[in-house]
């Protein structure tokens, strides 16, 4: 499987922004698609997942709220819609994709990662 983001930017606080993920492989409907961020200097962390069916799971407090994750199988495509967003949203974001069905939180269970896009946002 082959990941693109794209979507990435400057952007004010309060402001908006979509990222996607394109993929590429026949069995993308069976993975677990999440997005992570890392920002400078820090561990990169996780910020939502979708599985195949679209429950969707996010990062506790950070997102909750603000971020939609959502996947067109179809398309095979991954979204993340990024709402009132922060200062401390600025970070390169990744897509990435598990196999299997079991959902993660933990960057090391994943099994294929996207070139990251850069998000920032000014105060």
């Amino acid at each position: 499987v082959q990941l693109q983001a794209s979507g990435g930017g400057l952007v004010q606080a309060g402001g908006s922004l979509r990222l996607s993920c394109a993929a590429s492989g026949r069995t993308f409907s069976t993975y677990i698609m999440g997005w992570f961020r890392q920002a400078p200097g820090k561990e990169r962390e996780f910020v939502a997942e979708i599985r195949w069916g679209g429950r969707t799971a996010y990062s506790v407090d950070s997102v909750k709220g603000r971020f939609t994750i959502s996947r067109d199988n179809a398309k095979k495509m991954v979204y993340l819609q990024m709402n009132s967003l922060k200062p401390e949203d600025t970070a390169v974001y990744y897509c990435a994709a598990k196999i299997g069905d079991r959902p993660s939180t933990t960057r090391y269970d994943y099994d294929y990662w996207g070139q990251g896009t850069l998000v920032t946002v000014s105060s």
